[in-house]
């Protein structure tokens, strides 16, 4: 048992069992002072029954010694597991079967524990990012709710050697700080950086489990934050080709994004398949610049002129934030996604009429954004509307940050004075001259502006979140490379992606030039119909916009376009979760 991975990777083992719910592992002292790897599973198996399924699936010195069922997993209010009830309940159904020799157990060096608590010490620490530590509570209070944690899926066509998969993934943890660390820290939080890591790789055979049942099942485990590690794969052989064609891997990544955030992913999987096509390993040793630098840049910065800044640009007037009328509770859980797409002809004619107007598409999005939440606050005049974007935060002085794996993209507020009597051409101006001052803020977390512009804690600065993604594309040498070996894989697509916003509003282009757009949403604040429609109307106006009569069009003429349509309802915050938004 050297390290959380190895726990991990049983724990992995037992979910992915057939009856299995959940499960948590630790490692445990025994009276004759060694290790011994103890199993507390949400199963109706008998032990005995799992024990011979994960023979075949682990090594033997990683089958647990103890293994217990219960009803459930018992949590702490800070998300942790409650070690003393799940003792209690243990001890209803003691695991009888007889643990490890004393000598065996003993052998197993000490890991960091599945419950957070370390055995093995890490070798260095360094301050959280603003950023960080704003998300740290929230994520936290929402464990095993999914909450935070990314995924993303994709083909492999072609062979897959588990064994040099995993290694490559190794060679990647090994060059790559951020994937070994993990928090700690009481009052004060510290990102912990750990010597070695194990990657976790588990493969599932063909007809084993299915891929969305896992997908949901490993989103649900989530991760322990107190624990390095914060990425794993699952691969899942699908049957094989009727046509004899090449065998097919689904493959799952999984990762916390108060670590990483997609621009690091995309840059790990590059090194991963460069790893994989080399045999295997990574030429050289661990990689400099990391997220330590980073956080260092970050401790460096004067945060004097971006507290100026945000007091004037965030203004403590109240805006309108809210992309949709007040409405009932919807009754509904978790979160939704509703998608459209704008076919290759209607996103050349918007990039063509943004480029008109001295600005891109992604401000065209920002700007009908506006004008639906200008709308849903039937305001009589002028108004002011706030809402939130996402910017990569890469735009830093610091060299090589664009390859930079860490939580960098960061989520910043515009509040825009929307006219209906003033042009569009005007409200792009402006929503482009804002895109360029907070090019220089944006290491600044959210939870700095909104002390910095003097609101009330319970003061919304956004309800909603823009996202424009420029998505990163592979090196076609090492497409290249990978077909040489009778390899080709897709570009990976988000799977269950969640929201810590009532909406977050999403747009990229497709490999066929259009435009995607989509809203993932709080099921609980926008029913799946009301986004859909919410949506929609995001995408006639998109497609209006450019036969507007050019720049003498105004805000009234654009809104006119679903004057038709009714604008869609939105359900209050539930009060348990009012105050657990992130700032």
């Amino acid at each position: 048992m050297s390290d959380r991975g190895e726990l991990g990777e049983v724990r992995a083992a037992l979910v992915s069992l057939p009856g299995v719910r959940d499960a948590v592992v630790h490692a445990a002292r025994h009276a004759a002072g060694g290790l011994r790897i103890v199993a507390h599973v949400v199963t109706r198996t008998p032990p005995a029954e799992l024990r011979a399924a994960l023979r075949s699936r682990l090594p033997s010195h990683l089958v647990p010694a103890r293994l217990h069922r219960v009803p459930h997993i018992p949590l702490l209010p800070d998300g942790s597991t409650d070690r003393r009830a799940l003792a209690a309940l243990a001890a209803r159904e003691p695991d009888v079967a007889p643990a490890l020799p004393p000598q065996e157990d003993a052998r197993r060096p000490a890991p960091c524990g599945a419950d957070g608590d370390p055995v093995e010490g890490p070798s260095a620490s360094v301050p959280v990012t603003p950023q960080q530590r704003a998300l740290l509570p929230d994520a936290l209070a929402h464990r095993g709710t999914g909450r935070y944690v990314e995924q993303l899926h994709w083909r492999w066509r072609g062979p897959l050697d588990t064994g040099r998969f995993t290694a490559a993934w190794q060679s990647v943890f090994d060059r790559e700080t951020v994937l070994r660390a993990a928090f700690g820290g009481d009052a004060e939080p510290r990102l912990v950086l750990h010597e070695h890591v194990r990657a976790e790789v588990v493969r599932h055979p063909a007809g084993s489990v299915g891929f969305e049942e896992l997908r949901e099942r490993d989103r649900l485990r989530g991760f322990d934050l107190r624990c390095p590690g914060l990425l794993r794969l699952n691969l899942v052989d699908e049957p094989e080709p009727a046509d004899g064609g090449p065998p097919c891997v689904r493959v799952l990544l999984t990762f916390h994004a108060v670590a990483l955030d997609g621009w690091s992913v995309s840059v790990l999987l590059e090194e991963f398949y460069r790893a994989y096509v080399s045999g295997g390993r990574l030429p050289g040793g661990e990689r400099r610049p990391d997220f330590r630098d980073y956080v260092r840049w970050l401790a460096g910065r004067d945060t004097a002129p971006a507290r100026d800044f945000w007091s004037s640009a965030a203004p403590g007037a109240t805006a309108l934030v809210l992309p949709a009328v007040a409405g009932p509770a919807t009754g509904l859980t978790g979160s939704g996604r509703a998608e459209v797409r704008l076919g290759a002809g209607p996103a050349g004619r918007l990039r063509a009429w943004a480029a008109s107007c001295a600005s891109t598409e992604a401000g065209a999005l920002q700007a009908v954004w506006a004008l639906l939440l200008y709308r849903a606050g039937a305001a009589p005049g002028p108004a002011l509307v706030g809402f939130g974007v996402s910017v990569s935060g890469r735009g830093v002085t610091l060299d090589f940050v664009e390859r930079l794996p860490g939580l960098l993209t960061n989520s910043l507020p515009v509040t825009v004075r929307v006219d209906p009597a003033a042009p569009m051409a005007g409200l792009l101006a402006e929503l482009r001259d804002q895109a360029l001052e907070l090019a220089a803020y944006e290491w600044v977390s959210l939870g700095q502006v909104h002390e910095w512009s003097g609101r009330r804690a319970e003061d919304e600065l956004v309800e909603s979140l823009v996202v424009f993604e420029h998505r990163r594309r592979g090196p076609g040498a090492l497409r290249s490379a990978l077909a040489a070996q009778g390899v080709s894989v897709e570009p990976p697509r988000p799977a269950g992606t969640h929201t810590v916003f009532p909406v977050t509003l999403s747009a990229h282009r497709d490999a066929d030039d259009g435009l995607v757009l989509a809203a993932v949403h709080d099921r609980a604040r926008l029913a799946d119909d009301d986004a859909a429609r919410l949506v929609g109307q995001c995408a006639r106006l998109l497609r209006e916009l450019p036969g507007l009569a050019g720049g003498s069009a105004t805000v009234s003429d654009a809104l006119a376009a679903i004057a038709d349509e009714p604008p869609v309802a939105m359900a209050p915050a539930p009060a348990a979760t009012a105050a657990g938004a992130p700032t």
